[in-house]
């Protein structure tokens, strides 16, 4: 049976098969979707919750309160 068959018969990728991917086999995939989704007529609204978050962040960068790391900084704060 293929990974890719649920029992109804529709197409879908398992995380198992997801995981078998090279790293790039995986980022063409995303980009695959991401420009799938890109040209879809649909529109997907974002929360409430999300533009309050953005709206506080412009916020913030317009009154010079935000604080910026490069993204060595970054890598430095994931890895300890």
């Amino acid at each position: 049976m293929s990974p890719y068959i649920d029992g109804i018969g529709s197409k879908h990728m398992n995380t198992i098969e997801i995981s078998r991917m090279s790293t790039i086999e995986r980022l063409q995939t995303m980009e695959a979707i991401w420009d799938s989704l890109i040209h879809e007529n649909s529109e997907i609204e974002s929360p409430e919750w999300h533009r309050d978050i953005l709206a506080a962040r412009k916020l913030n960068i317009e009154e010079g309160k935000a604080e910026f790391i490069s993204i060595e900084e970054l890598r430095s704060k994931r890895s300890r």
